[in-house]
């Protein structure tokens, strides 16, 4: 799926009414009639619903849905904020629809007024502003949001919280709505997808409003999402005259005193991600912990308590390093040594990124299509802070291009950044893959990927998706608060089996 600018869905609009058979006004009503459609099979005609409309073609949006719903037999309210703007043309169309229907449930809030007596049972609908948003609302009408957030009220906003623009993170402080769902049209708005605009949207549904598919499909864009569609475009399904060899040998580097469960969780995340044979290179230390956690991984130590001699690779296996490693100096020598032999892409993860965050003049070493996979702090500490996590995503498609690498920024909607500057958005998951070793997990199941000759693009992207499934059916058994990194391993069956 494609993440468009809002310039681009404006333009989809305006294609899908000039060659299509649908005017501007029918193609609102198609729009309302979706969102009248989710919030009936949500929510039963006991419901009450209070919708604010603003002057534009969100506010269009909501005045429909407020006339949809009333026909269904539900108790609506609509309240058209005055925010100084005129009414756009079809807007106007469905003020005039809704009075003509239901003469006493529209009403006009004038600038000052605010809204402070709406019972709690009753749910918001928010329709003042959509995607067209592209300055921070000030005066009253910013308070007026304030006041909104500050009610014990669900709200649900229409296509995008009011507040929020489609294509940038909101300034520190400014005021968004706080939707409990937001029904977005067509597609995802990439400021959604980041922390600083995720906050502010609830559970994100994407709303099918037959936008025009061939302009959908001719027209350009670096954003794209991950979903079941893309990531069957990657998987290969496996063959019956097949055997171990078929599917590749995963090397895994990693451990050090005291952090042998990071290389074993990858380890094992390795075998389940279906590499044919999976070893695992760490301190003596730390062999037997391994063994008995991975008894399917073959094992060798690379030093005592710390990996100090990066060994026993062969130009045939994939290669994950840095799980557990540490960055002891003699361990970032052998990483150095390593990285000055590596031929193959490798995936680079937690202290393989500290130790090159030290090292810089390693990045110019890493092979060619190699996969890195740093959180914030990671990615702070090698290439430097970024504004907002927005800014960090462009950062990052300056690098990959630069150094022919990809980059998994892992955060809850993880990105991934290929050497062409492309980015793709992951939405599988959700908050228990926040608990420790989920990284490790993670890099395990690249590797294990990147073994049976998926190529490192596809390995990320059909890995991060499968670790997110995963980690949602290991919520579901478990609980988001307590599932632990070893359940989303033991889960990735579920996710592959989904896959057919």
């Amino acid at each position: 799926m494609k993440i468009f600018s809002a310039p681009q869905i404006k333009a989809a609009d305006a294609y899908t009414i000039s060659a299509t058979p649908v005017s501007s006004i029918d193609l609102m009503e198609r729009a309302s009639a979706a969102c009248t459609d989710w919030i009936l099979a949500n929510y039963g005609k006991e419901t009450l619903f209070v919708i604010l409309c603003g002057p534009g073609n969100n506010g269009g949006d909501g005045l429909a849905t407020a006339r949809m719903l009333y026909r269904e037999g539900y108790g609506v309210k609509a309240f058209l904020v005055q925010t100084g703007g005129e009414l756009s043309v079809d807007c106007r169309v469905n003020l005039q629809r809704f009075q003509k229907m239901a003469p006493g449930h529209i009403e006009m809030l004038a600038t000052g007024n605010y809204i402070t007596d709406i019972a709690e049972h009753i749910i918001i609908i928010d329709a003042i502003f959509g995607t067209g948003l592209n300055r921070v609302i000030e005066g009253w009408l910013g308070k007026f949001i304030h006041k909104i957030n500050e009610l014990p009220n669900k709200v649900i906003s229409i296509d995008i919280p009011s507040g929020l623009s489609a294509d940038n993170p909101p300034a520190e402080g400014g005021p968004v709505i706080q939707a409990a769902h937001t029904l977005s049209f067509q597609f995802y708005k990439r400021s959604t997808l980041h922390p600083e605009g995720g906050k502010f949207t609830g559970n994100v549904h994407i709303l099918d409003i037959g936008l025009d598919k061939h302009f959908i499909d001719a027209t350009a864009t670096h954003y794209h999402i991950i979903d079941k569609a893309e990531v069957l475009k990657h998987y290969k399904p496996r063959q019956p005259f097949s055997h171990k060899g078929t599917y590749g040998t995963a090397f895994l580097v990693g451990g050090s005193y005291g952090m042998m469960g990071a290389v074993a969780l990858a380890t094992r995340a390795a075998s389940r991600a279906g590499a044919g044979k999976v070893r695992a290179l760490v301190p003596a230390a730390g062999y037997t912990i391994v063994q008995s956690l991975a008894p399917e991984a073959m094992c060798k130590d690379g030093g005592d308590k710390y990996i100090d001699d990066i060994q026993g690779w062969t130009e045939e296996d994939a290669i994950g390093i840095g799980c557990g490693m540490g960055t002891d100096p003699q361990t970032a020598k052998a990483l150095a040594a390593f990285i000055e032999e590596v031929k193959q892409p490798v995936v680079l993860d937690a202290d393989a990124l500290n130790i090159i965050g030290k090292h810089s003049e390693l990045l110019t070493k890493i092979p060619a299509g190699s996969i890195l996979t740093p959180h914030p702090k990671e990615f702070e500490r090698m290439f430097g802070a970024s504004g907002d996590s927005m800014q960090r995503v462009e950062l990052a498609r300056i690098l990959a291009m630069r150094y022919n690498i990809h980059l998994v920024l892992k955060d809850r909607y993880t990105v991934i950044v290929t050497p062409d500057g492309d980015c793709w958005y992951n939405v599988s998951g959700n908050a228990g893959l926040a608990t420790a070793g989920s990284g490790d997990v993670l890099a395990g199941i690249i590797t294990g990927l990147l073994a049976q000759r998926y190529t490192p693009a596809a390995a990320a992207i059909l890995g991060v998706y499968l670790h997110g499934k995963a980690g949602e059916h290991a919520s579901q058994k478990y609980s988001m608060e307590a599932m632990i990194a070893s359940d989303i391993i033991d889960q990735l069956g579920a996710s592959f089996s989904n896959l057919k």
